[in-house]
């Protein structure tokens, strides 16, 4: 009996490790993560359209968005402002949502003492449209930099055929890039910390 036990364990426990468990979502988080992996490899321009902080040197600098890399559950687009290649959005699936993240480099490839900070998905929200409320790493981190005000941060995204759209706002601030996916550019070259 006992070994009739050991055996049957076995086999249950060899099934469950014996593939990757699957990434499990929903219908509009699939979409929307679809939406932005078809356009992997491709680069865009985008500009400011809203900023009530500004003018900033995002106003006066080239912003690209480069669709990098784009596997089944990650998606890395780094956010080029000028020169600056410090930023990365990385989208995730995570099998309760989505998670944004902004992987901040510096220069060297060096971690910036800024880094991994943003959020996750709370709700369905829409195929073309997601929101990432700061999570708890990144309200710990804002503290400990001095700047709780952006404790109240969420991040959205949209994308439609003709633009795709990254979008900051919390109580008193809004910042807007707008991106034209109908003229795809050359990519950049590989953000800081990355490998072409």
């Amino acid at each position: 009996m006992k070994k009739s036990l050991a055996l049957l364990a076995l086999l249950v426990s060899g099934t469950a490790f014996g593939r990757p468990a699957p990434i499990v979502s929903i219908a509009t988080h699939d979409a929307f993560f679809d939406k932005i992996a078809a356009h992997c490899g491709k680069a865009y321009q985008g500009k400011v359209t809203v900023d009530n902080q500004g003018p900033s040197k995002f106003d006066k600098s080239k912003l690209v968005m480069h669709v990098r890399r784009c596997n089944h559950i990650e998606l890395q687009v780094p956010f080029h402002v000028g020169d600056d290649a410090s930023r990365t959005w990385i989208i995730t699936k995570t099998g309760s949502g989505l998670s944004l993240k902004h992987d901040h480099r510096l220069e060297n490839g060096e971690d910036d003492p800024s880094t991994m900070y943003g959020g996750h998905t709370t709700d369905a929200g829409f195929a073309n449209v997601q929101s990432f409320p700061a999570d708890q790493y990144s309200k710990k981190l804002f503290v400990s930099q001095g700047i709780p005000q952006s404790m109240g941060n969420t991040w959205q995204m949209y994308i439609y055929d003709d633009k795709f759209t990254y979008r900051l706002v919390r109580e008193g601030r809004e910042f807007r890039v707008d991106f034209d996916l109908t003229k795809p550019i050359t990519p950049p070259k590989a953000p800081w910390g990355y490998k072409d």
